[in-house]
């Protein structure tokens, strides 16, 4: 189910979008919701990397699949 929202664009970023939607005959929405998702890749790298860097910096703390079985009372 798709659900309207509202956002504001650069006029140059509007008039980008509205030539690429035309040249691929594509509307507004679909080339919007194709730009999201390839991006969503890249703030998975981006999270991935922070998170790595706070587990490096000690701020993070782990445990080892033994522990968190014992803890679910699993082992």
């Amino acid at each position: 189910m798709k659900k309207a929202i509202n956002i504001r664009l650069d006029e140059v970023l509007l008039s980008d979008l509205d030539n690429y939607a035309a040249e691929m005959e594509r509307t507004r929405t679909y080339i919007i919701e194709k730009a999201i998702s390839a991006y969503f890749d890249t703030l998975d790298e981006i999270i991935a990397d922070k998170r790595i860097d706070e587990l490096k910096k000690g701020n993070v703390e782990t445990y080892s699949l033994q522990q968190v079985a014992k803890q679910l009372g699993l082992s």
